[in-house]
């Protein structure tokens, strides 16, 4: 009798997809859209003006709404490990516009006035309430088994924002 020592356990068949472990380590991540963050605030009684800035961010970014993230998948001594992060936001502003910030975008703060946003901002043109749909699109980049791939994946939240219109009167 002859003896050995083998890795694969045996009769063990192929080896799994190195896309199906990836999709397998994408699934225990747990992602999820950004909190939106915004000023005017999207909450009862908070009114932005017509053509004053405003401004968009992530809203206290973390691992799960904006990565990155790293799992890793196995199955049978094989493994694949991903790294997902958020690529890009795409603000759907309710108006017809549409704006793409490449960063988390800047918190406002009273001190910034009537700045517009350095990074992730927009301006209405007139009066009414606003559906605003910011949608992350994340990149998982991974590896194992001698390949590597990408795979894109979205998440959206909603927000409702109002906008006045101001105006002065005199005698």
């Amino acid at each position: 009798m002859i003896q050995f020592w083998s890795a694969q356990p045996p009769g063990v068949g192929a080896p799994p997809d190195p896309r199906d472990l990836a999709r397998r380590a994408v699934a225990i991540m747990n992602l999820r859209a950004i909190r939106v963050g915004m000023v005017p605030e999207p909450m009862p009684g908070r009114i932005g003006v017509v053509g004053m800035p405003t401004w968009m961010w992530a809203e206290q970014p973390d691992a799960l709404t904006w990565g990155p993230v790293t799992r890793t998948a196995g199955s049978g001594g094989f493994t694949v490990t991903a790294t997902a992060h958020v690529a890009k936001v795409v603000w759907s502003m309710g108006d017809g516009e549409t704006v793409v910030c490449r960063s988390a975008g800047t918190p406002y703060r009273d001190k910034f006035g009537k700045k517009s946003s350095p990074d992730c901002g927009h301006t209405y043109g007139k009066e009414g309430m606003y559906r605003v749909r910011a949608t992350s699109h994340w990149t998982v980049d991974w590896t194992g088994m001698g390949q590597s791939g990408a795979i894109p994946l979205t998440f959206s939240e909603t927000a409702v924002v109002t906008i006045g219109e101001a105006q002065v009167l005199t005698q």
